[in-house]
């Protein structure tokens, strides 16, 4: 069922398992104007994209980068073994062999080739060729389809085609663009990636206190007035995104049956609030209800569920 639904009819590969281990694929798909990404984890498989898959791909190239695993690459004569954290350039002209040796997760961008190669002149030398680990739009790019991937953030057509132009932005990039065209990238594509990647990493340490612009710029390699900047054209700042993020976490806690038992200040804290009356002020002003009003409505809800009958 997978090789004909996912492999003949989406993708237009074949797919051949290796080894005696039960076949496991999971991709969720992202498709955006001109640019489609698949993201997921693949068991063993050879996946063969032979002549008369091409027609659809005439335009497009791919670029996929290996999360996790490993992998080889055959095509136009070359043998591309996969790096985690690297990324391979393929043509939608020649045949293609790429092979999953170990289970592992993958991203695939399909790209629109005159799109890039107006970006970066030099594409063509690309292809069939590895991107290092260490190319650092190409991290850049892994983070931003990943969490486009995993959130429901395209809510408009013109959000699906703002990501869409990142990704042709940070792809290029990653490849070689001009010096002109990366000038652009970097202040179009490049930044909102930069600004997602810094957003999720504030998401992920809500709870240190000492979170601070001086922190996430040093995690990141930049500077603390960068990363201020970013969140200003995103009409924020670091503060106020980070207090919006702490106060949505600690709502969600609060109507969680799991933390029913955990005091309201035990919340606060976990959240990475330091004041107790602070949090309390700052809760109601953002929605407004105080943390006890949430936790009580919770509690209501847990218990007329209880009661329903099977």
């Amino acid at each position: 069922m997978w090789r004909e639904t996912f492999g003949r009819n989406i993708t237009h590969v074949d797919i051949e398992p290796i080894g005696d281990e039960p076949f496991h694929a999971e991709v969720t798909f992202q498709a955006l104007p001109d640019v489609a990404v698949a993201f997921g984890s693949r068991s063993p498989a050879r996946y063969h994209i032979a002549r008369p898959h091409l027609a659809h791909k005439r335009d497009t190239f791919g670029l996929t980068m290996l999360l996790s695993g490993a992998s080889t690459t055959f095509q136009l004569g070359s043998e591309i073994a996969g790096e985690p954290g690297g990324g391979i350039v393929t043509p939608g002209t020649d045949p293609s062999t790429s092979v999953m040796h170990r289970a592992g997760r993958i991203v695939t961008i399909v790209l629109p080739r005159p799109d890039v190669a107006a970006l970066a002149p030099n594409l063509e030398t690309a292809f069939a060729r590895p991107l290092p680990a260490g190319n650092g739009a190409l991290r850049l790019l892994g983070r931003y389809v990943g969490a486009l991937c995993q959130g429901d953030a395209l809510q408009t057509p013109e959000l699906a085609r703002t990501a869409a132009t990142h990704i042709i932005d940070l792809a290029a990039l990653a490849i070689g663009a001009s010096p002109d065209a990366a000038h652009l990238a970097a202040q179009r594509g490049a930044a909102a990636a930069r600004l997602q990647s810094l957003k999720a990493d504030i998401r992920a340490q809500l709870g240190n206190r000492d979170l601070s612009v001086a922190v996430i710029a040093a995690q990141h390699g930049v500077t603390p007035r960068y990363v201020q900047k970013l969140f200003e054209r995103d009409g924020t700042t670091f503060s106020a995104f980070a207090l919006r993020c702490r106060i949505a976490r600690a709502r969600q806690l609060l109507k969680d049956p799991r933390f029913f038992s955990h005091a309201i200040s035990t919340i606060a804290f976990e959240c990475g609030f330091g004041d107790l009356s602070y949090f309390n002020r700052s809760f109601r002003r953002m929605y407004g209800a105080t943390p006890s009003d949430i936790r009580d409505a919770g509690l209501r809800e847990a218990r007329s569920g209880e009661r329903e009958p099977p």
